[in-house]
């Protein structure tokens, strides 16, 4: 059991690894790709490990089924009281600048729960698709969880319930940033808070539209 002090200090110290393997990976986008606002992408894509999440639909998500769109992909929970619901709303400003592009290729967003507990797949999705009919979701159990979010470089940890509060009412810390999946389902970049909805839209349709490299 970590008090609050405790997980900052690790989600804090994650960040700052995260910022220092960063430092190495990101560059600017190709000469010939486009210039993008939002979008950090890394200087070469990497592959993603197995993984396996249980989406609202009750299917399971795998990296295959990521293949062909790029993909935002956001942890969070339902319960969250700020960061989440302002995430999702954002993105969903995002996702109406691309609506008209096929289906086959249109950008997804992914919310992947990081509360299982709390959040069964159905409540996810209700919560999801409030923001955007598009919207994927997702969760998992926690090992699961933490083996998926390790691989996109985002962190999350539970904190436990104020004093005196019910044992159900603690809250997660989670990344704010954004992983970024490329068309082959790879993690390719990330985009860091303050999120800026026409700016995500214009470099996912950039993106969209450039030859994969």
């Amino acid at each position: 059991m970590f008090n609050r002090t405790t997980v900052l200090i690790l989600v804090a110290a994650l960040a700052a690894a995260l910022g220092l393997w960063a430092a190495q990976h990101w560059g600017p986008a190709p000469a010939a790709g486009p210039q993008l606002q939002a979008v950090r992408l890394f200087q070469q894509p990497r592959e993603l490990p197995a993984y396996s999440l249980q989406q609202s639909d009750a299917t399971q998500l795998v990296p295959g089924e990521l293949k062909g769109h790029w993909t935002v992909v956001f942890l969070g929970f339902t319960h969250c009281p700020d960061v989440c619901p302002t995430t999702l709303a954002q993105l969903a400003q995002a996702q109406k600048q691309w609506a008209a592009l096929p289906d086959a290729t249109r950008p997804r967003v992914l919310f992947v729960s990081v509360d299982p507990e709390r959040d069964t797949p159905d409540r996810i999705g209700e919560y999801a698709h409030a923001f955007h009919k598009d919207t994927l979701a997702a969760t998992a159990d926690i090992p699961a969880l933490e083996g998926f979010a390790r691989a996109l470089s985002l962190v999350f940890m539970k904190a436990p319930a104020a004093a005196g509060a019910p044992a159900d009412q603690y809250s997660v810390d989670h990344s704010a940033a954004l992983a970024v999946l490329d068309p082959q389902a790879r993690m390719a970049g990330v985009i860091q808070p303050p999120l800026d909805p026409q700016a995500i839209a214009a470099d996912l349709l950039a993106l969209t539209r450039t030859p994969p490299r």
